[in-house]
């Protein structure tokens, strides 16, 4: 018996206690998402209990003062971690701006360039017909140029900040001090492919890193442009999903945040980073009806402006906070000009810009 009860513990009791997170300090944890519209884009910054700093995202370019702006009003003069989500500009086109006035220690991506369409690639030119004619290169263009610059300069950033490069691993955890982890529930091997984004979504967003933020009886899960794919594939694993914040993925889409998924995650609160410029309907209806039927109190950045969470860890103790009083209907979703699907040719290099002014009505 007793042998029995050894092994049933090795088994199973273990591998559940090494999944449970530190006792929660009493110390405050904070988590800012930032307002970086009026255009798409994504930044979330987390202070934990012990002082630690993490950055997730730094919105499109431009936007790298308003993430500074933030760190000097909290007095942070170092990041811990930098974690860029995926390669889109919305995500990172303010990292190097963060990256040259501010320490970093550690970047975490997920290790994938930007899907770029073979229509943007270089192309070769043809093969001289003569023998002694020298042979030409491909050639980049300046189309090609101007839609991975954001990525260039991500990658350039971060070689000279000297900062300690890793690859998100699926379950890798992160002890940011206090009580506080993190843990990477996606992206996982083998990664989506553009076949398989057929039905709807896009492929760089597919692979998206999602994370877990725990502290006590406190969670949130950080789901940056995550799809529905994988939000599916999410559900197959033994994940803990249950959550008390989420910060919804793709700003809203209608391709992600899914049925099957909230019904999981069951969020108390429900946030969503967008632009009230953006032209692809976020949040889409659908979605902020799935959150209101699952009794989630939704917060937009593009209604509310920066939204501040506080907590010490323990049940039911977290405090939401917003930099501007609401002001129209929050469940109330945005019409779509375009689809943001890969099988559509969405691309999002810097296709973000204010909505095309209404034309005047002829004479």
């Amino acid at each position: 018996m007793l042998g029995a009860a050894g092994y049933a513990g090795w088994k199973y009791v273990l591998p559940w206690w090494k999944t449970q997170p530190p006792p929660a300090s009493g110390g405050e944890l904070k988590v800012f998402v930032l307002d970086v519209g009026p255009v798409n884009g994504d930044s979330m910054l987390i202070v934990s209990p012990s002082g630690k700093t993490i950055l997730i995202d730094a919105g499109d370019a431009g936007k790298g003062k308003v993430i500074l702006e933030v760190l000097k009003r909290n007095n942070i003069q170092q990041l811990d971690y930098f974690i860029a989500t995926h390669p889109h500009p919305d995500h990172i086109g303010g990292a190097d701006e963060v990256m040259k006035v501010t320490k970093v220690l550690n970047v975490i991506d997920n290790g994938e360039p930007p899907d770029v369409p073979e229509s943007l690639l270089p192309q070769a030119k043809p093969t001289p017909t003569s023998r002694n004619a020298p042979r030409t290169r491909p050639r980049t263009t300046s189309r090609t140029a101007s839609v991975i610059k954001f990525y260039e300069e991500y990658k350039e950033a971060v070689t000279n900040s000297g900062a300690q490069y890793e690859k998100a691993g699926l379950s890798k955890q992160y002890d940011i001090g206090g009580g506080a982890r993190l843990t990477v529930f996606a992206p996982s091997e083998p990664l989506f492919t553009r076949d398989q984004m057929k039905t709807g979504g896009n492929l760089p967003n597919a692979n998206s890193i999602v994370i877990r933020l725990d502290y006590g009886d406190f969670s949130m899960l950080l789901t940056g442009d995550a799809e529905e794919q994988t939000e599916h594939r999410m559900l197959t694993k033994d994940l803990n999903l249950r959550t008390t914040i989420i910060k919804v993925a793709h700003h809203g889409s209608k391709y992600a945040t899914s049925e099957p998924f909230v019904d999981r995650v069951k969020p108390r609160v429900a946030i969503v980073s967008c632009g009230e410029w953006n032209r692809y309907g976020h949040p889409a209806q659908v979605v902020l009806d799935r959150l209101k039927t699952a009794g989630a109190t939704l917060y937009r950045t593009d209604m509310h402006g920066e939204i501040s969470i506080i907590t010490r860890g323990r049940e039911n103790d977290f405090a939401v906070k917003t930099s501007k009083e609401l002001k129209g209907d929050v469940w109330e979703g945005r019409m779509a000009q375009k689809d943001d699907s890969t099988r559509t040719g969405f691309i999002a290099y810097g296709d973000f810009g204010p909505p095309p002014k209404p034309k005047k009505p002829s004479k």
